[in-house]
């Protein structure tokens, strides 16, 4: 069941409310498993190479980072997010490589068709999935500014297919998520939302199915902690 006032608050508000200590509210619930998990996502996203790389939903810019860490001489990196204290948070980092900043909504995102030859996402594709088809449209988008042979790197949550494993790991997200995240943040309804969005997110064969529909091809998946969270990647044809 929902938190109704996680329900009437603005998401913008709530991520704004939470970014001082978003980093140390997921070391915590995650025992520390963000931290290697943003790392593989990285080192699979730059492998391919490019030039132009874009990070949505950069938030704190954890993703941004680690793709600077492994980006050759020449690349430019762009991290967009709608929130400004994220953004805040994000221009405070030491970045190995430069990175651009851009405040922008990933719905519509601010660049011609064909841009770049990366797009990450990580741990911020639940709260843009406001329904199937809202997640596949904007899916659809994030493959409008990729080139043609563009990648895509999609971090996040996701179902353990055992169900002893998925009931366990829902349990967990019951009785800590919101309780620890309001403890460290002082915000109630930033963590009672985001406790809401674990649980009733997709599998990743469902996830890769999204991914398909909305037009991306050679779609993998890397499960992580057997599937509570899974690495997809795909690419534009």
């Amino acid at each position: 069941m929902s938190d109704p006032e996680a329900a009437n608050r603005p998401l913008q508000e709530i991520f704004g409310e939470v970014a001082g200590t978003y980093e140390r509210v997921n070391r915590v619930l995650t025992l520390g498993l963000d931290r290697p998990w943003r790392r593989a996502a990285a080192k699979r996203a730059a492998r391919d190479g490019g030039t132009r790389w874009l990070d949505v939903c950069s938030g704190t810019g954890e993703m941004a980072e680690n793709l600077s860490r492994r980006a050759a001489a020449g690349v430019e990196i762009v991290a967009l997010d709608f929130s400004r204290p994220m953004l805040t948070q994000a221009r405070a980092k030491s970045m190995p490589r430069p990175v651009e900043f851009v405040l922008g909504d990933v719905k519509r995102l601010p660049f011609p068709d064909g841009t770049f030859d990366l797009l990450t996402i990580s741990f911020a594709t639940r709260n843009i999935n406001l329904s199937r088809q809202v997640l596949t449209a904007t899916y659809a988008e994030f493959l409008r500014v990729l080139r043609p042979g563009g990648r895509f790197v999609n971090l996040e949550t996701s179902q353990p297919r055992n169900r002893l494993a998925r009931a366990l790991f829902h349990s967990y997200v019951k009785l800590l998520v919101k309780r620890v995240g309001t403890k460290i943040s002082g915000s109630r309804a930033g963590y009672a939302y985001l406790s809401t969005t674990i649980p009733r997110f997709y599998g990743d064969e469902e996830l890769t199915g999204i991914l398909r529909d909305a037009g991306f091809a050679s779609v993998s998946c890397q499960r992580l902690l057997l599937g509570a969270a899974a690495i997809h990647t795909s690419e534009k044809a």
